[in-house]
């Protein structure tokens, strides 16, 4: 184990976020305008004031160095439209709202796609195989920016005691949480049932499984005994990087429903041209995708235990 996270930190994880820090602040400080441009521009010298506080006033490549030596020693600088506030600061007070809303909608596409890709499966070619299908394909084709607004306008009005049951907006009570928790967890939910519906159905021909029917098994525990731990690998290999989506993709849901969650500062850097800010969500968001990854690996290792020897594991 130690071996293979050793391998995963020095020759993936690392290499991965340094060329993930390089294109970024590369693409970021080559594209037009800057942090200090705005409608009401600023006198020159309260600008060359500025560059000077920021390091702007030097090279390129020097400025580049810079960054990689404030990274490594885990800086990521001050934001340039919150001043005096830290990068770390601004993600650390923000993120615990993203990762509740993802959090959240990743339970809810678990607990709705999982077992409708089974029941899908188990009724292969029958009435309910389509009728848990086609929702399914309605939920991969809408986006979130769709999924949304549609939920809000059939939902939001909704009365309960003369009270709305559910909240458009903020993120202060369960009524909040709703809408956004499975406008988010709706299109997850259906790539979940899809896959496990194919996972179950490649695993129902293989041989152990004709083996354990023939003992005499029950179908249902062929079913969720052995075609359930061959079928489910497809979306445990899947469950890595959309753990990590929906976590960092919560930014269209965030806008939408106006929840205070990394996803509208990383939407506010972009538009302010905030670059320590931008630089750092994305360097975060990246290593999340990493370690989940890694996670995901370890526990497939741990169902198969052909693939450990192969993984390192």
């Amino acid at each position: 184990m130690s071996r293979f996270l050793l391998r995963r930190i020095f020759f993936e994880m690392l290499p991965t976020l340094l060329g993930v820090i390089t294109l970024t602040w590369w693409m970021v400080r080559l594209a037009p305008g800057g942090p200090f441009d705005s409608e009401r521009p600023m006198t020159a010298g309260a600008k060359e004031r500025l560059e000077q506080q920021f390091g702007f006033d030097k090279p390129l490549p020097v400025q580049f160095g810079q960054y990689l030596g404030n990274v490594a020693r885990g800086d990521l600088g001050y934001s340039m439209i919150y001043r005096g506030t830290r990068v770390t600061e601004i993600i650390g007070q923000q993120f615990p709202t993203s990762l509740a809303l993802g959090g959240l909608a990743f339970l809810v596409a678990l607990s709705i796609g999982l077992p409708a890709g089974t029941i899908a499966a188990a009724c292969h070619n029958r009435g309910l195989d389509h009728a848990v299908m086609i929702p399914a394909l309605f939920g991969i084709c809408l986006p979130a920016f769709v999924t949304g607004p549609l939920l809000l306008y059939l939902l939001a009005n909704t009365q309960l005691l003369d009270k709305p049951l559910f909240l458009p907006a903020d993120w202060d009570s369960w009524r909040n949480m709703v809408l956004p928790v499975l406008t988010l967890g709706a299109g997850l939910a259906a790539y979940l049932a899809r896959l496990m519906r194919a996972g179950m159905l490649e695993a129902s021909t293989s041989d152990h499984i004709r083996t354990a029917t023939a003992k005499g098994a029950s179908p249902a525990r062929v079913v969720l005994i052995h075609t359930l731990r061959t079928g489910i690998r497809p979306v445990i290999s899947f469950l890595g990087p959309a753990a990590a989506g929906i976590i960092t993709g919560s930014v269209v849901v965030e806008t939408i429903f106006q929840i205070p969650g990394l996803g509208r500062s990383f939407i506010n850097a972009v538009t302010d041209r905030d670059y320590t800010l931008l630089l750092g969500i994305t360097l975060f968001y990246a290593t999340l995708i990493i370690v989940f990854n890694t996670v995901v690996d370890i526990v497939l290792a741990w169902l198969d235990p052909r693939t450990r020897e192969e993984a390192g594991v």
